[in-house]
């Protein structure tokens, strides 16, 4: 009997876009990209990361105290809660000589 009211639901949440604004930092064997992000001061930010890589990174900042570790493949996020404005280093714990990169917050 509700399937009728699904149809419309569903097709609703198709056709919704994915949200693009927020950043992505892309790791890879590595490296990643870009090594500087802006993003604008606000109550909280979501960063999309990606590992397009063959092995593991670890997204490290130690100044905003934020860690996470991706496993080949996998796409996951941090959130920034209430940060300054200012500029953060973060780094690829697993690879810290290999690159090193900031974050504006402006």
């Amino acid at each position: 009997m509700a399937s009728h009211l699904l149809k419309p639901a569903i097709l609703l949440l198709l056709s919704t876009p994915a949200l693009a604004d927020d950043p992505t930092l892309t790791f890879k064997d590595g490296t990643f990209s870009p090594a500087r992000l802006e993003v604008a001061a606000s109550d909280s930010v979501k960063i999309v990361l990606v590992n397009a890589g063959t092995e593991p990174v670890e997204f490290e900042s130690l100044s905003l105290r934020k860690e996470k570790v991706l496993g080949p493949g996998v796409t996951s996020f941090v959130v920034l809660k209430g940060a300054a404005p200012g500029e953060y280093d973060f780094f690829d714990d697993f690879h810290p000589d290999a690159a090193k990169g900031v974050i504006a917050v402006k």
